[in-house]
Order: C-alpha cells, then sequence, then structure tokens
C-alpha cells in the first residue's frame, strides 16, 4: 500500500457535514439490509455520503451490474446522487468495482488512501484491508488479485464463470474464519497507521473493514474512527454511520427497520 495519499479531495465551504458508511456486504441474501439503506438514503441530512468499501458482498466486474440486484442498488445510488453527492472507495470483497459502475450510479470513485479536506479537517480515507498486515496469508492473496495481469485475465472470462469462481474463494474464506469472530481477525497495524498520518499531514484516520466499529487514539493527538459493518438480516441487526460536521466527528445510530 502507498502511504501518500493516491488522492486529494478538498469540498467546498458549502459542504456543511459529511458521512461515512462502509461494509454493507449486499446481496440476494441481504433483503432487510437493501431496505434499511434505502430508508437511510432517503433520510439523508448531510451534503455528501462516503461509501469505504464492501458496498457488496462480492463484485466480479462493472458488467454485473445489469443483473437484476446489482442494477437495483445502481438504480438506488443513482437517485440519491442526483440530490447528494456520492464518493465510492473500493473493498476487498469488491475490488473490481470499476469507472462503469460508479458512473451508471453517479458516484466518484476515489483512489486509497484519500486525504479529505472537509468542514474544516483533514482525514485520511482507506478500506482498512492492507493496513492488517499481521495477516499475512490475506496480504499473499491481495497482492495476487489486485495486479493488473490477475485482474485482465479474470474479467476476459464469462460473466457466470467469474461468479462461481468468486463463489468458491468466499466460501473458503468463511470456512477459514468459521469460529471466529470480528476480534479474531487481525487488526489495523499502529505503526502503520500512524505511518499513513504522518505522510498524509492528518491527525485523524477513517476506514472500516475490520468489523469493530469505534473511535480509538493513536498517540501524539491522532485518532482513528472505525466504521461499522451493516448486517440488518441477521439474529442481531446493526448499522451505523459517521458523521462530520461543524460538531466534529459523531457516531449515529442507523435505524434497522425501515422507515
Amino acid at each position: 500500500m502507498n502511504l501518500r495519499p493516491a488522492q486529494v479531495l478538498t469540498l467546498p465551504a458549502s459542504v456543511q457535514a459529511v458521512e461515512f458508511i462502509s461494509d454493507l456486504h449486499l446481496g440476494g441474501h441481504t433483503p432487510q439490509t437493501v431496505e434499511v439503506l434505502a430508508s437511510y438514503l432517503r433520510q439523508f441530512q448531510a451534503d455528501a455520503l462516503f461509501i469505504l468499501g464492501d458496498l457488496f458482498e462480492v463484485w466480479v466486474g462493472d458488467d454485473a451490474r445489469t443483473q437484476a440486484f446489482e442494477a437495483s442498488v445502481v438504480a438506488l445510488l443513482r437517485r440519491f446522487s442526483q440530490q447528494r453527492l456520492l464518493y465510492l472507495m473500493v473493498g476487498n470483497r469488491d475490488f473490481l468495482l470499476g469507472p462503469d459502475f460508479a458512473a451508471g450510479c453517479g458516484a466518484q470513485l476515489l483512489e486509497e488512501p484519500t486525504l479529505l479536506q472537509a468542514c474544516g479537517q483533514s482525514a485520511v480515507l482507506v478500506h482498512g484491508d492492507a493496513l492488517c498486515i499481521a495477516d499475512t496469508e490475506y496480504q499473499s492473496f491481495r497482492g495476487q488479485v489486485r495486479s493488473a495481469p490477475w485482474q485482465q485475465e479474470f474479467l476476459a472470462r464469462p460473466l457466470g464463470e467469474r461468479v462461481a469462481i468468486a463463489t468458491r474463494i468466499r466460501h473458503a474464506s468463511e470456512q477459514r474464519k468459521a469460529g471466529v469472530g470480528p476480534e479474531g481477525y487481525a487488526d489495523a497495524d499502529s505503526e502503520l497507521m500512524i505511518e499513513l498520518l504522518a505522510c498524509a499531514g492528518a491527525q485523524t484516520l477513517v476506514h472500516g473493514h475490520t468489523h469493530r466499529p469505534g473511535s480509538n487514539p493513536l498517540g501524539g493527538g491522532a485518532w482513528r474512527h472505525v466504521l461499522s459493518d451493516w448486517d440488518c438480516d441477521g439474529a442481531k441487526p446493526r448499522a451505523q454511520a459517521l458523521r462530520l460536521s461543524a460538531l466534529g466527528w459523531q457516531r449515529l445510530d442507523v435505524p434497522t427497520v425501515p422507515c
């Protein structure tokens, strides 16, 4: 991971509040989570929304955007982006999201890491998986699938074949993690987070991926804000957003029953 900002995004002064979400893991198996997202977007009160990765459980290429479920999500986001600013960052499960999907949604794709300047503050935005360097097996896999040759070869396969491959990969991953809750996953490396902020000249890091929502000091006045995953189809529904405004950083509980 390049520690220097790949992109600097400065929002105009007219933007008074922005919100961040991540790790919705949408798919045909998450109808309630989709409904909660739709309700959240209808009632959205900020000026801009940042989705920091893993919007989808899996993404096998932008040609999948015409499939029934995926097309419904594109339409949902497109309606939202006609009223608000929308920014997307890829995650570890939907790293193949590309410009065609973003254009269909009316969203701007963000590079990683992005240095955001908004509401009088600066913050570094990442999905978070590249910071979990203790998981060496995953980092090796990440290096492979993020390479241009691998992606070119994969995207050249028929859509159905790509879906089958992705399903096998996800199944193997879930088996490896079976019986291990989020507390058993590798967390973002503290030294790497501090180095990342130093390279950007910022004091705040925002990321998802780890499913460990909370705000933690990193020392020297630096902080990280970890976004919540969303799961409104399971036994313990949960959904949160993180807001930045003139009031600072606020964690918001998103109603898990659609309104």
